[in-house]
């Protein structure tokens, strides 16, 4: 159904270290740049970070949340742990199995975009 997601930022290259550590751990390369903007591609689709185009200042969504597949809880764990590392912060519960037997890791990117790995139960 999706073709891409793309998430403006407030600094390019600030975002663009944490969006390179956090899908390093799924497997991706860094991201490409195409015309002052950076691009991830995956088999599943695409993701872009941007400063925005309009001028006007990067904000999120409130309520918004873009979720990313991972094969294990050890992945996501280490996607969690390079964003933290790479000025990510946390958000949610700490990273681990819920109820629904789903693994979830949240954390806000460093303009305050909500991500979610997520891993189905197995």
């Amino acid at each position: 159904m999706f073709s891409h997601v793309m998430v403006g930022v407030s600094d390019l290259e600030k975002s663009k270290k944490f969006y390179d550590a956090v899908f390093e751990t799924l497997g991706l390369g860094p991201g490409v740049d195409n015309k002052g903007r950076y691009f991830y591609v995956g088999p599943a689709g695409v993701f872009a970070i941007t400063v925005p185009i309009n001028g006007a200042p990067a904000t999120h969504g409130n309520g918004s949340t873009i979720g990313f597949r991972v094969e294990s809880s050890e992945q996501g764990d280490a996607w969690h742990a390079a964003g933290l590392t790479h000025g990510g912060k946390a958000d949610e519960d700490p990273p681990g199995l819920r109820e629904s037997g789903m693994y979830l890791a949240y954390l806000r990117d460093p303009d305050g975009n909500k991500l979610c790995a997520l891993c189905p139960p197995q």
